[in-house]
């Protein structure tokens, strides 16, 4: 069955650093595009970057744009999400996601349990 396994986060400090990993299993992880989504306490769910299957495609939001970095390594089943110049408000639960696609139209189908992150000031 289709596995999406967060790991990485922790509590850091304003301006510092954290890698995120999601291991993926259960699936031909190289056929599809992957989400990090984001939500913060009593707040909706935040999309936050997007890596194509290939890994040569990707897109952040406004927010984290130039502070964090999304890749993937097909070959190891795994993503994972650089993140620098953290601030408080990058504090959330941080989910993996896979995303199908047809005919330009892409959603998601599984999510991962997700991954504490906490930026203290």
């Amino acid at each position: 069955q289709v596995q999406l396994v967060e790991s990485g986060g922790g509590l850091v400090r304003s301006g510092g650093s954290l890698t995120l990993s999601c291991a993926a299993s259960g699936f031909t992880v190289s056929t599809y595009w992957m989400y990090w989504v984001r939500q913060a306490p009593e707040k909706g769910l935040e999309w936050v970057s997007s890596i194509n299957p290939s890994g040569g495609t990707t897109y952040y939001a406004k927010s984290v744009k130039g502070r964090f970095t999304i890749s993937r390594d097909n070959a190891k089943r795994t993503l994972t999400l650089q993140m620098n110049s953290l601030k408080p408000e990058d504090t959330a639960l941080y989910y993996c996601a896979r995303v199908p696609s047809y005919n330009g139209v892409l959603w998601v189908d599984y999510w991962g349990q997700g991954t504490q992150v906490t930026i203290s000031s």
